[in-house]
């Protein structure tokens, strides 16, 4: 089985190619505001690489947030034009879910995303299993869950606002994260959808609305 992963919910472009449990080609490169102007032309480099065409590829997992907004949209917009016209698989997964999977321990993990104003993106980990679901929480209940636990853990996270010592910075692990979610239920492509975890604030707004009235 040959899979191809993309990853541009923050500047970079992590993607890469993976055949029968090997990495034949990747890049993770910070592109910054150009991520949308390199893309493509990076990832014809990788099917270059590997000696591969696009209609090798038996399945597409693409990381679908948090992160940037711009971001996202271009990883996805990418994806799902691929799967649709070359009638590939398609499945999501979440940012934290890829990097929890980058991680080679038992520890406890917690994939860390700042969202400003002491909330983040999160999730809490145990040897691949869901302890907290991915969500957009406040900081301070976060570490509340933590210390409750009772188990030693580990941050993972590139944001440098977070200076806990017990941390992991973030560098994907791509055949990792497509060997642990490879078999991931396929999706529509036209099904696909972003995953931000936090609602909008018009969103919030008419939750408002409708609680207070």
């Amino acid at each position: 089985m040959t899979y191809f992963y993309i990853d541009t919910s923050s500047s970079y472009l992590y993607s890469g190619i993976v055949k029968d449990g090997k990495v034949l080609a990747e890049i993770k490169q910070d592109f910054n505001k150009e991520l949308s102007k390199y893309t493509v032309s990076e990832i014809e480099k990788l099917f270059k690489e590997s000696n591969l065409k696009p209609i090798d590829i038996d399945k597409i997992i693409v990381v679908a947030g948090p992160g940037s907004f711009t971001g996202i949209r271009i990883g996805m917009t990418f994806a799902k034009i691929f799967a649709w016209s070359y009638s590939i698989d398609i499945t999501t997964i979440t940012s934290l879910e890829a990097m929890q999977a980058s991680i080679n321990s038992k520890k406890v993990l917690v994939p860390l995303i700042d969202a400003r104003r002491g909330y983040v993106y999160a999730g809490v980990y145990k040897n691949g299993k869901v302890l907290l679901k991915d969500q957009y929480i406040e900081l301070l209940k976060l570490e509340d869950f933590l210390n409750n636990l009772g188990e030693d853990y580990f941050y993972i996270t590139n944001d440098k606002k977070f200076t806990y010592e017990n941390k992991f910075g973030y560098n994907p692990d791509i055949l990792n994260i497509t060997m642990m979610y490879k078999d991931n239920k396929a999706i529509n492509p036209h099904l696909v959808e972003p995953i931000y975890l936090k609602l909008t604030e018009a969103e919030e707004n008419l939750g408002s609305m409708i609680y207070d009235n």
